[in-house]
């Protein structure tokens, strides 16, 4: 059995349960993101569990280490990226400088393997924790048959949908000036994440969508015109591919992880991170152009089906796990 504790309420938690519906000896133990104000509480997650592999991520990872059992450290993201402090809190910024640095480090220490979801997150990872062991990148994926384009009309409204948590971190503080930069025929509907429930100040051509389930926003993206990403820093960027293999174009910040996702150009514009009025004007040339839409939106569905396959990333985990329980005496 591969036992995989992991935090619910975040893209690391969707991918690790993806993980679980197609590996049938992948066993996800979830748990909540307070845990965290006490890293011991990690220790007795999934021990009832025979297991020949954890796979866990870095804040909880060191808890999980059994003897004489293969340790894989995925980093979905790196909560220790200074280019994170100027949109931290005070706590984050004590949090990640102190107990959460130490877990890192000692996780990085105890992995046999360790595997990152972007290029940029390996690295960065790399220099700051002076990694000298191999770091595989192994893309995050998602289902094409579950995220499908669908047939979109030409309404008077234009649909702009901000996916995710409701912070300085995902750029939700730029929504409210680059909607005042809009025409009025352009609409934004934000979800408020897997954690957040707050709302953004009101706004008429501000919507909120509130919480929605994961295996619901397919039905979100296909319902939208394009999506919209001002996010600070990025490991990965899942509402990106979701929104891609929907055939939605990509409006995205032009750093962290998000170009080796969207082609700038073809598949959205990547604009510089919090620049209103690159945002607000990548979103109206979409807005003015249909068939742009259509175009962009067609090279991203391409892309995923190439690239960010559901099936694709099971396989390469399934090969780092088969690995080594191949060479477990």
């Amino acid at each position: 059995m591969i036992v995989s504790p992991v935090s619910v309420g975040n893209g690391a938690f969707v991918v690790h349960s993806c993980l679980a519906k197609h590996l049938p000896d992948y066993h996800v133990i979830p748990y909540s993101p307070w845990r965290s104000l006490f890293p011991p509480s990690y220790y007795p997650l999934g021990r009832k569990f025979p297991a020949k592999v954890i796979h866990a991520v870095a804040d909880s990872a060191i808890f999980h280490v059994r003897k004489d059992v293969p340790l894989v450290l995925t980093l979905h993201g790196y909560a220790l990226d200074k280019g994170l402090h100027p949109y931290s809190t005070l706590l984050q910024k004590i949090h990640g400088r102190t107990d959460l640095r130490w877990l890192h480090q000692l996780a990085v220490q105890q992995a046999d393997v360790i595997t990152t979801v972007s290029h940029f997150t390996a690295e960065l990872a790399r220099l700051d924790l002076g990694i000298k062991k191999p770091i595989k990148v192994i893309y995050n994926g998602v289902d094409e048959q579950q995220f499908t384009p669908s047939k979109r009309g030409v309404g008077k409204e234009i649909k702009v949908l901000f996916s995710g948590n409701l912070t300085q971190r995902k750029g939700a503080q730029w929504l409210l000036p680059i909607i005042q930069r809009l025409d009025k025929r352009i609409v934004i509907y934000y979800t408020s994440g897997l954690r957040e429930t707050s709302a953004l100040v009101a706004h008429p051509r501000l919507r909120p969508l509130g919480q929605i389930p994961h295996e619901k926003m397919p039905a979100v993206y296909q319902a939208m015109d394009m999506l919209l990403f001002p996010t600070v820093r990025e490991g990965f960027g899942l509402a990106a591919v979701e929104a891609m293999a929907c055939g939605l174009p990509v409006v995205a910040t032009n750093g962290s992880a998000l170009p080796e996702v969207v082609t700038d150009g073809q598949g959205g514009f990547l604009c510089p991170l919090g620049d209103v009025e690159a945002f607000a004007h990548a979103v109206q040339a979409l807005a003015d152009d249909p068939e742009l839409r259509q175009r962009m939106g067609a090279f991203n569905r391409t892309e995923v089906e190439q690239r960010f396959t559901l099936s694709r990333m099971v396989a390469e985990y399934r090969a780092v796990f088969d690995s080594l329980i191949a060479t477990d005496p």
